[in-house]
């Protein structure tokens, strides 16, 4: 985290702390993570029209400003308000606030886990809150540590959607994708492998065991008992639909199934067909 922003940064000029690799990162982890859903953000409508009138590279720098913000108003637990954005971070691109804050808050939940909440309309007035009430990132005052929680999230995902069970291959597999590798040291996640198979499995998120009877032996992850605790698989899968650009209220007989427990296969399959990039069931 040390690369992309001193724990000493000065709250008040997020965009002069602001670093070409911060920059760099938050664009690119921000787009590819946000590529289901960019007809269709999951907090704000899309401004195409003002995206259109903002070069990218103008865009992407912005959304890393905005980011940035954020995340230092989250370790602080601070609410923030539009007025306070706008005065810190789009000074001098007002106008593009709507396009900006979409992209950014997108990022902010697919990326980091963290979900920005409107709490007063008139005042314009968001909280930051973690995505599933997920407390993983409870403490994060030192500004030392990124939001993890989105990594979290889209492994519980692939777990249920692989019928309650994801292989470790399949995981590495669409981690890849993502740019997070087994052993290489990431920005934002850290050591992927130690996250997963000894931090979470510690903190009770995630189990990681041998498939029973695998020779040579072959593992496989499983939701963890804080996991079940915090989050219910209605919400990860509905947080899924919402982050491929679906909205579940469209779609009354999966509503109808809000207890996924009680129907799990009847209700996942009905998301893998949903999405175009979902994985096999088990």
């Amino acid at each position: 985290m040390s690369e992309l922003r001193q724990p000493e940064a000065d709250l008040q000029d997020p965009v002069q702390a602001q670093g070409p690799v911060e920059a760099q990162l938050f664009g690119a982890a921000g787009e590819e993570a946000a590529s289901p859903s960019s007809s269709s953000s999951p907090v704000a409508p899309s401004f195409s029209a003002y995206a259109e009138s903002l070069p990218q590279e103008a865009l992407t720098v912005l959304k890393a400003d905005l980011v940035a913000f954020l995340l230092l108003k989250y370790r602080t637990k601070e609410p923030i308000s539009k007025a306070e954005m706008l005065n810190m971070v789009l000074r001098d691109h007002q106008d593009h606030f709507p396009v900006v804050f979409s992209r950014a808050s997108e990022c902010m939940q697919l990326v980091f886990g963290v979900d920005v909440k409107e709490v007063d309309p008139r005042e314009c007035t968001y909280v930051l809150i973690p995505t599933l009430g997920l407390t993983c990132d409870a403490v994060l005052s030192d500004g030392q540590s990124m939001p993890k929680a989105g990594l979290l999230v889209l492994i519980l995902c692939l777990i249920t959607l692989d019928g309650d069970r994801a292989p470790e291959e399949e995981v590495w597999e669409l981690l890849s994708i993502m740019g997070v590798y087994a052993g290489k040291q990431h920005c934002i996640y850290g050591e992927p492998r130690e996250l997963l198979t000894k931090v979470w499995v510690q903190e009770g998120y995630v189990e990681y065991r041998q498939v029973p009877h695998s020779d040579p032996a072959l593992y496989e992850f499983l939701w963890g008992p804080r996991a079940h605790a915090e989050a219910s698989k209605w919400q990860v899968l509905e947080y899924l639909l919402r982050a491929s650009g679906w909205d579940p209220r469209s779609f009354p007989s999966l509503c109808a199934e809000a207890e996924p427990e009680q129907q799990p296969g009847s209700f996942q399959a009905h998301v893998q067909q949903l999405l175009p990039w979902g994985r096999k069931g088990g």
